[in-house]
């Protein structure tokens, strides 16, 4: 297996810069993903990986090989890479033994090795049973791991999937990716996967890197950005998250739309703050120094998740399922936050929620 380097990568499209200095380590044998919105650059980056785009200026090495970077630029075949697309892309008049085959095929191996690497990597994706049938045969989650299967029959050093699961329903996607993260740690490969998908992100990776106008706003473990994101972008895409407008001194944070009802805070900014405040980090608490009027009320089985007006905001709270059965919309209640973030107020989450509304 491979590490990746990609030191000081950029890629401009003529005057429209899409990647912009771009300088991460992936290390061999980890699970990376790069996460971030449609059009940050994420696909654009892998792309340039596996060689299908040049960069404008900077290097890559997959282990310790230069593959593009000044005169040096190694074709996509000679990389030692395997990667798999959104779209399927089996072939539809090949069985499930013959698409598996297929880069060993056109690598003129031997019959037997080939059918001892693709009877191996078959048993490894659960796929020994269909070996026999055709795409039109199968689930599409069947499919989407034919095109996997297809990528490790060649035994790269490197696997690289860009929304390999988005055309799936919901219940396949999350089963896929449970498989997908333990067919890696079994086999040890280094894989960079790219989505922009939050819960993908969270269950799969070793690290993030969350991207955003090209480049890497912060990168750490899901655990690392989830609960110390660098800024309010980082922790609006990754999870769920209301913000609130404050006034920052003396020991507390007034929540100016809140009708200026407080909460205690040490830290070290002052003056306008924004406010970042995760649903299962408020509680319904009839001894809360926060109160405010229950909009709504929804029961998920699991969970309920309330809706509390306090001033001009709506907070959201997420209590157990079967947590105060007896409050009624309508209702004043009392709420206390447990845990908070505070970012200085720069006019960057207004320039946020422009965007993404």
């Amino acid at each position: 297996m491979a590490s990746v380097t990609i030191r000081h990568v950029t890629k401009a499209f003529g005057e429209s810069v899409v990647i912009r200095d771009f300088d991460e380590t992936i290390k061999d044998g980890e699970f990376v993903t790069l996460l971030g919105p449609s059009g940050c650059g994420k696909t654009t980056m892998l792309r340039m990986i596996a060689g299908f785009d040049q960069p404008t200026s900077g290097e890559i090495y997959i282990g310790e090989r230069l593959v593009c970077g000044g005169k040096t630029f190694v074709p996509p075949e000679k990389r030692g890479i395997g990667m798999v697309f959104q779209s399927y892309a089996v072939w539809p008049h090949m069985n499930v033994f013959d698409n598996v085959a297929y880069p060993l095929t056109i690598r003129r191996l031997p019959k037997e090795e080939i059918r001892s690497k693709v009877e191996r990597v078959l048993e490894v994706t659960h796929l020994t049973r269909y070996a026999g049938r055709f795409p039109a045969e199968m689930s599409g989650g069947q499919q989407q791991r034919v095109a996997l299967a297809r990528a490790l029959a060649a035994e790269p050093e490197l696997l690289l999937l860009d929304e390999p699961l988005s055309n799936l329903d919901a219940k396949l996607r999350e089963s896929m990716r449970f498989e997908i993260k333990e067919l890696q740690k079994r086999l040890g490969m280094t894989v960079i996967y790219v989505t922009h998908d939050q819960t993908e992100a969270m269950a799969m990776s070793d690290r993030i890197f969350v991207v955003n106008r090209g480049g890497v706003q912060q990168s750490g473990t899901p655990e690392e950005i989830y609960h110390h994101p660098c800024s309010p972008f980082v922790a609006d895409f990754l999870g769920k998250i209301d913000f609130f407008k404050g006034e920052a001194g003396g020991g507390k944070i007034v929540l100016t739309e809140m009708d200026h009802q407080s909460i205690p805070y040490d830290g070290p900014l002052t003056g306008k703050v924004d406010v970042a405040v995760r649903p299962e980090n408020l509680q319904i608490d009839p001894a809360g120094t926060l109160s405010g009027r229950l909009e709504t009320k929804y029961y998920l089985g699991d969970v309920s998740d309330f809706r509390v007006r306090a001033g001009s905001e709506q907070v959201r709270v997420i209590a157990p399922g079967a947590a105060f059965p007896d409050l009624a919309e309508g209702q004043e209640v009392r709420f206390s936050i447990r845990e908070f973030l505070v970012y200085e107020d720069d006019g960057s989450l207004e320039e946020m929620l422009q965007i993404r509304s």
